[in-house]
């Protein structure tokens, strides 16, 4: 749970995007919001990773291609100094190679840029709470990889044994969408246990990223 959640505060909101047009009517529709508030507007990678760190705020909206540095290194560098920011990509592009390369840079979410408002409302507040949020063809692109890595390695040995049992707790949790203070409560841990944790985790199943962790948890029947 965001802080934002946790004082009836709206889900602060930075929108990265080279597109003027594009970029000042999301911000406004979502302003509109009365949960959402926008913090700022980037019109470039490099900005954006600056107002991040200015602003810390709760959920940074990031277009994947621009001009100066893209929405991947964009994200990576984000998540990187300030790993509780959530980072939801907004995108012209559903290819593959752009879903796989924006979840490996650490983001929670992926969405087109067609999606209507109200989804891209849904999925703001949603990756504010600690879920992940991928659109349909994102998500059927993350499936297919799944499948086509069990097809490679249909006798492959889980790496799921490599994990102690407070470990597999944190796993469960993490594919129910919490995030690491959730995660702390629940367990009865420090919130900076609970990231040691995730971050174990990630290192044994050499994983990229919490949404990869949840994937690989609902593949091996953590529950």
């Amino acid at each position: 749970m965001t802080s934002a959640e946790c004082n009836g505060t709206p889900i602060r909101v930075l929108v990265v995007d080279d597109h003027d047009l594009f970029r000042t009517g999301m911000a406004s529709l979502l302003s509109a919001q009365p949960d959402i508030e926008v913090v700022a507007q980037a019109s470039g990678g490099r900005m954006g990773v600056r107002l991040a760190g200015e602003l810390r705020p709760d959920v940074v909206l990031m277009d994947l291609r621009m001009r100066d540095l893209s929405g991947v290194d964009a994200t990576r560098q984000i998540v990187e100094r300030r790993p509780a920011t959530r980072v939801l990509a907004l995108t012209v592009s559903t290819s593959e190679a752009d879903v796989t390369e924006i979840l490996h840079a650490g983001a929670c979410g992926f969405l087109a840029k067609d999606t209507e408002l109200d989804s891209v409302a849904v999925a703001v507040r949603a990756v504010a709470a600690g879920a992940a949020w991928l659109s349909p063809s994102a998500a059927q692109v993350v499936l297919g990889q799944i499948r086509a890595a069990e097809v490679r390695h249909p006798h492959q040995t889980s790496r799921i044994d490599q994990l102690s049992a407070r470990e597999l707790e944190v796993l469960r949790l993490i594919a129910l969408g919490k995030e690491n203070s959730e995660i702390a409560a629940e367990l009865n841990i420090s919130p900076r246990t609970a990231k040691n944790h995730v971050s174990s985790i990630l290192n044994k199943l050499e994983l990229p990223s919490r949404v990869q962790a949840a994937v690989y948890a609902v593949r091996e029947g953590v529950s």
